[in-house]
């Protein structure tokens, strides 16, 4: 048990120790990952706060507007419209825009008109009428005008795989040295696309929008507030509007230098503290599906047909929703949400101080109650049933769930995967190992017990095999003798192979009731049966049991008799003898051969108890050990023997019958010898003759009239040479 346990707990360690590397760095275990991101969107789902927040708006570029407008991209005279509209008409609070002006407006007939003019055509109208035109036809100018000196973010793209510097970048919003940059997490590109000249230089505010942390399976979890261009840290889109709608506070990088890394755990925006991980990136914080902010088709802002109070002090955003356009998502919450609405959360989230974060002491917590919980389950389910082992998982993972819950909802993010994998491991690992272990043991206890116990209870033994051991032990038990009687001349008449058959099919019906009897063969004696009761389960009636098999076995005898006469066999009896008291039991034997057997001073008791059978002609007889254990029954006392090798005088019973099956007739028979006896033991040896004759001449038990002519015999014995002074009746046997 020990040794098995010990190789479980090597297997446990090992999981341990495996899921403890994989958490690391060192690493990466893809179902981790998969695991931890699916549990992740559970619980993000489950803390969502729904709900719609109006501090967001979003100016849908909706399939309305581009039917009223004209399709996208909208020239940009009805861009500085809407600007002019949502400020002047509106008064909201930030604009932002969800694209890239990366190129001059070409849709107005303002480059037509230059290059006419680039054919310096000398007419004074057509030059006037030109210049005229040129200003009305100037929409890059007319919306840089619109923009200029209000709060309003333009939109651009980093390029992760392509050197190209499209247009000016803005300066970064903070720089760090080379030799750190290259030691930090954050997303690297090495290109971009920037706004026009007009409309950069007309803003001081611009933010990208593009999204290098997409999740394997292609779903934003995680968006960057920052990528790191040439040395310096340039702001998303939606930290860039989130500074904007407090009033362009200065942000302040919280880097920390350890070893080999630098890592940048939070970002200061004035009062706003917005935690990042290593890669500069926030988790989301999805209020939930699409709608989660109001939606305002821009045909309606710009006919002016929204309340004020709908857009007034609001931060807007200018985006799409039109799958057209795609500008669509794949998120945990929505499987097609417009991607404006993720700048959307991350900006009340950031306002609300609800960004999720993993701190730096993280994986530190992690690895400790990986350590804890694996340690824990490896002991604890050592000692626990299946059913506890499942109770205390399941409890175990409840616990770790909502402690996990709990501190998600305070915006700290510790990893699920990991220890719910742990646990789940080292349970299967323990359920499994217990149905080897059961299945084994059922195996082994068949192997041992199977040629000795009935099949029901081996099972028994199976399910409690803390009862079971094969080591010497002391017991009180019941053993049993059974012997053919006259083998020897029955085995003069027979052949060897009728010998055999005889044997076989006497045996196998009385081995069956032994069986039925809950009895333990011990072992075949030629023609006697040895048997026990009380091991190896214990047995509080091992007695009755043994008792009870015994008469049955007799009866099994005559229902024999018939069968054995068709083929011409001679009659078959038998004599059985038992013993109730302590024996030694378990494997015993020499490294060649072991046998599970019983020894002791009772054993030999009860195999001369069955040798007296033939000296009173009875059928069956018990010591008086037995028959305290199984008063049940109906008893003869027979005589008070010292049998040979025996120093100390027991009393012997014939088992009549069970007590339903004696008749009254035979119950005074038997008080009629009871008394008869006291009067032998008393030395009234007239007196007891008497009873005996009269017994003799009107019997219910005819097998008994051989006892009855052993005590006048030993009356007519004890009258021609009385016993010993002070004699109480014992009855020395030489033979056996």
């Amino acid at each position: 048990m020990i040794f098995q346990r010990s190789k479980k707990n090597i297997l446990n360690f090992c999981i341990i120790l495996y899921i403890f590397i994989s958490t690391t760095p060192l690493i990466e275990v893809p179902i981790l990952n998969t695991v931890e991101m699916f549990i992740s969107d559970v619980r993000l789902k489950m803390t969502m706060p729904e709900g719609v927040d109006n501090r967001v708006v979003i100016a849908d570029i909706d399939e309305a507007s581009i039917r009223e407008l004209g399709r996208w991209p909208w020239n940009r005279a009805i861009l500085a419209e809407f600007v002019d509209t949502m400020f002047d008409h509106y008064q909201i609070k930030v604009l932002g825009f969800d694209v890239v002006f990366s190129e001059p407006d070409d849709v107005s007939g303002f480059m037509v008109l230059e290059q006419l003019d680039s054919l310096k055509i000398d007419d004074d109208q057509y030059l006037a009428t030109s210049e005229k035109l040129k200003q009305q036809l100037a929409y890059d100018k007319i919306f840089s005008a619109s923009i200029k000196g209000r709060n309003i973010v333009l939109g651009m793209v980093f390029d992760q795989a392509n050197p190209d510097e499209v247009n000016d970048l803005k300066q970064p919003i903070t720089t760090i040295e080379a030799a750190l940059a290259e030691k930090t997490f954050v997303a690297k590109p090495i290109g971009y696309t920037g706004n026009i000249d007009i409309l950069h230089q007309a803003t001081d505010s611009v933010g990208f929008f593009d999204n290098p942390n997409i999740s394997e399976d292609g779903l934003y979890r995680k968006v960057p507030l920052f990528q790191l261009y040439q040395n310096g840290f340039h702001p998303s889109l939606a930290l860039a509007i989130t500074r904007k709608a407090i009033g362009d506070q200065d942000y302040y990088f919280n880097i920390q230098k350890t070893g080999q890394y630098v890592a940048i755990e939070q970002v200061q925006l004035g009062s706003l503290i917005i935690p990042v991980d290593k890669t500069g990136s926030v988790i989301v914080p999805y209020r939930g599906g699409e709608g989660s902010f109001p939606y305002i088709s821009v045909k309606d802002i710009m006919n002016k047909r929204v309340a004020k109070d709908a857009l007034k002090d609001r931060i807007v955003i200018l985006g799409t929703s039109a799958p057209g356009l795609q500008d669509i998502r794949a998120t945990p919450v929505d499987s097609a949400l417009p991607g404006v609405e993720v700048h959307a959360n991350i900006i009340t989230g950031i306002l609300d101080q609800r960004i999720p974060y993993q701190p730096s002491y993280a994986l530190g917590v992690e690895l400790t109650i990986i350590i804890i919980l694996g340690l824990l389950m490896m002991v604890v389910c050592n000692y626990l049933s299946p059913i506890m082992t499942m109770l205390f998982t399941s409890t175990l993972i409840t616990v770790y769930l909502i402690l996990n819950l709990f501190l998600w909802q305070q915006g700290i993010v510790i990893f699920l995967a990991s220890p719910l994998l742990l646990i789940l491991m080292i349970f299967v690992v323990h359920m499994s190992w217990g149905f080897v272990a059961e299945n084994n043991t059922k195996n082994t206890v068949k192997k041992l017990f199977g040629q000795y116990v009935p099949p029901g209870l081996v099972d028994e033994m199976v399910n409690k095999p803390e009862w079971i051991t094969q080591e010497g032990q002391s017991r009180e038990l019941t053993v049993l003798f059974a012997d053919i009687r006259g083998f020897t001349s029955i085995s003069e008449r027979l052949s060897p192979q009728e010998l055999s058959e005889l044997l076989n099919l006497f045996l196998t019906p009385l081995t069956k009731v032994i069986y039925d009897e809950r009895g333990t063969i011990d072992k075949y004696i030629g023609d006697c049966i040895m048997s026990f009761w009380g091991a190896p389960l214990p047995d509080s009636r091992h007695a009755e049991q043994g008792v009870a098999a015994a008469l049955k076995m007799l009866e099994k005898v005559k229902h024999l008799q018939s069968s054995f006469s068709a083929r011409g066999w001679p009659e078959v009896n038998i004599g059985i003898g038992l013993n109730t008291g302590m024996m030694s039991v378990g494997n015993m034997g020499s490294e060649y051969r072991m046998a599970y057997t019983v020894l002791g001073d009772a054993v030999n008791l009860g195999a001369r108890v069955e040798g007296l059978t033939k000296q009173y002609g009875v059928a069956l007889i018990v010591t008086e050990y037995t028959k305290q254990a199984a008063p049940n029954f109906i008893y003869r006392k027979l005589d008070r023997v010292k049998v040979k090798g025996k120093v100390e005088a027991v009393n012997i019973y014939e088992v009549v019958n069970f007590i339903d099956l004696v008749t009254d007739e035979l119950k005074q028979e038997i008080d009629q010898f009871h008394l008869a006896y006291e009067l032998y033991c008393q030395q009234k040896w007239d007196e007891a003759a008497v009873i005996l004759n009269n017994l003799m001449s009107q019997p219910n038990d005819k097998s008994n009239i051989v006892l009855y002519q052993i005590y006048l015999q030993r009356i007519d014995d004890y009258k021609a040479s009385p016993p010993v002074k002070n004699w109480d009746g014992v009855y020395s046997h030489q033979t056996k």
